[in-house]
């Protein structure tokens, strides 16, 4: 699929290695996100974040300079409390960050014969007895829920493993396959979409994670901009078998892509 301008009516974007790195707003992030609004276009944010709940995120956007409304913002995590509560799984094991609870209200937390194992960011707290027990649960008939399984995130020390290594070995352990329920899963771009009221092929997203956010965008239908900033690395992209349909040197080239002068 060849860049077609014409066709974006609406936006979607990643943060995490587009508009911020760590603590560091990425230059021309906020001068990009004003002349967005200033021209109209819907956009929302999405993001496979699941170190910090909704609220916190908005609050670190905040101290960051980036003013971002709640209703904006769509996580995976939220999308993955929708999905349970849709699907009535609601005895849950949860494997995330303390502060990502919030975003599962309405979700009862268990230990014991859970309906579905929710699998998150949990840092270095990964090892043998915690999937061990993961796997017992998933054997005793759980739902094995994926938040996200990237395969690496980034940091201010460069790139590490995420939890799509924990996500794979599970199912292969247990047997089962994981249901996806942030980014690269084609429900969460579409569902995106639908919060403007657009069709995905008039939808755009940028991204640094040329799997999960180009491949993903690109399954749902929508183009997909890959900014060589954050985990971006040549040599990824070029094993990926993914080929974006823009590629921008960051952020603050958006305007330029989008036929600004």
């Amino acid at each position: 699929m060849a860049w077609d301008h014409a066709r974006v009516e609406g936006l979607l974007f990643d943060l995490n290695g587009v508009f911020y790195t760590g603590d560091e707003v990425i230059a021309g992030a906020g001068k990009t996100l004003d002349a967005i609004r200033e021209r109209g276009i819907p956009y929302r944010f999405i993001t496979n974040t699941t170190t910090q709940s909704r609220d916190a995120l908005v609050e670190k956007l905040g101290a960051l300079g980036l003013d971002v409304e709640p209703d904006s913002l769509m996580t995976a995590p939220i999308a993955t409390r929708d999905y349970l509560l849709r699907e009535n799984l609601l005895r849950c094991h949860f494997v995330v960050d303390r502060d990502v609870l919030r975003d599962f209200r309405g979700l009862e937390a268990v230990d014991r014969e859970p309906d579905a194992v929710v699998i998150g960011d949990i840092g270095d707290r990964w090892g043998y007895a915690l999937l061990d027990r993961l796997f017992a649960m998933l054997t005793g008939g759980a739902r094995l829920v994926a938040v996200h399984r990237n395969r690496y995130s980034q940091s201010g020390t460069g790139l590490h493993v995420d939890i799509g290594l924990f996500v794979a070995g599970l199912e292969y352990a247990a047997d089962t396959e994981a249901v996806l329920t942030g980014k690269p899963s084609r429900r969460f771009f579409e569902a995106a979409a639908r919060s403007m009221e657009l069709e995905p092929s008039r939808v755009a997203v940028v991204g640094d994670d040329v799997d999960s956010d180009v491949g993903g965008a690109q399954g749902a239908g929508m183009q997909g901009v890959l900014v060589r900033t954050g985990k971006y690395r040549p040599e990824l992209v070029e094993r990926s078998g993914v080929t974006p349909d823009a590629e921008i040197g960051s952020i603050a080239d958006l305007a330029r892509l989008l036929g600004d002068s």
